[in-house]
């Protein structure tokens, strides 16, 4: 019979091989890419991530962020009572009529001014903002993290705060403040579920409120309880009993001047 051609087995073999060795090659690249996009894609989702964090760090305190990432999987609300924390509100006074003189940009940017100010002093004194009512700022010490000596630190923001006041380039006018403080207990929480707020509840918040509505301009009043607080380190202006609207008479003190 005839014989086998083996130059012919041979080459046929090679060819088999080098198609064997392009299609490795293909796959590999292909693997390779793959794994290239994967990496690019997480890399972009972790930008994401960080962004949404970093955004979120800026609307709550970051224990409350960390707490409703986790809510987020088991759907718990988040409320917490504290049984004493402080609450500042301030005021601008006459802001009425500065804004009626005072051009849209100028005036949200006096604004930022003010309040990234009010921002700075209240994180070196460990206070949390709660937020901001058109021209009104609400602080509290002692949440969402206890803080033994919170209504010092609020005192000491709002002395701060009227300092800064004091020296704030406002055109022809001063930038002139109300500050009133209580210190009782809240319930703090978040509301929302698109726009998240962190809030506080309570009859010490009013309180708080009431005692910077009834002040006087560039004072600092304090409640009873607050007095109570902190006499023993600064001196206060006995105001006597003020007739508070749905509350009745209380009793409010002004800090004393230096």
């Amino acid at each position: 019979g005839k014989k086998p051609d083996y130059a012919s087995y041979q080459k046929l073999s090679c060819n088999e091989l080098g198609e064997v060795s392009v299609a490795f090659r293909g796959m590999f690249e292909r693997i390779n890419r793959e794994i290239r996009d994967r990496e690019e894609a997480e890399a972009g989702l972790r930008l994401e991530q960080e962004k949404a964090d970093r955004l979120l760090l800026n609307i709550l305190p970051a224990a409350i962020a960390a707490q409703l990432k986790d809510n987020e999987r088991n759907h718990g609300a988040i409320a917490n009572r504290f049984e004493t924390a402080t609450i500042l509100f301030a005021d601008i006074v006459k802001f009425t009529e500065i804004a009626a003189n005072t051009g849209p940009t100028e005036l949200v940017c006096q604004l930022n001014d003010i309040f990234s100010a009010f921002d700075a002093i209240a994180e070196r004194h460990g206070l949390e903002k709660i937020k901001t009512i058109g021209d009104a700022y609400m602080v509290v010490g002692g949440v969402p993290s206890p803080q033994a000596n919170h209504a010092e630190a609020v005192l000491a923001m709002a002395i701060e705060m009227m300092e800064f006041a004091q020296d704030y380039p406002l055109g022809d006018r001063k930038l002139c403040l109300r500050i009133g403080i209580n210190t009782g207990p809240v319930v703090a929480g978040v509301i929302g579920t698109k726009k998240f707020s962190y809030d506080l509840w309570g009859d010490a918040v009013n309180v708080a409120s009431r005692m910077e509505s009834h002040g006087i301009v560039n004072r600092i009043q304090v409640s009873e309880d607050t007095y109570l607080q902190l006499k023993e380190t600064y001196t206060f202006e006995d105001r006597g009993y003020l007739q508070i609207k749905g509350r009745g008479e209380m009793r409010a003190f002004l800090l004393a001047e230096s």
